[in-house]
């Protein structure tokens, strides 16, 4: 994974963390990596 420097985001501590949410977090990190969001999963699921 081209991994492109450090990035920092704040999960908050929600159980469970509501789907939109999960979300966001996905595409803010897909978007830091400069993939897309079925690419990181495909990557978390490897």
């Amino acid at each position: 994974m081209d991994e492109s420097g450090e990035h920092h985001i704040t999960i908050p501590d929600h159980d469970p963390i509501k789907i939109g949410l999960l979300s966001k977090i996905m595409n803010d990190v897909a978007q830091h990596l400069k993939i897309s969001k079925a690419e990181l999963l495909a990557k978390i699921n490897e």
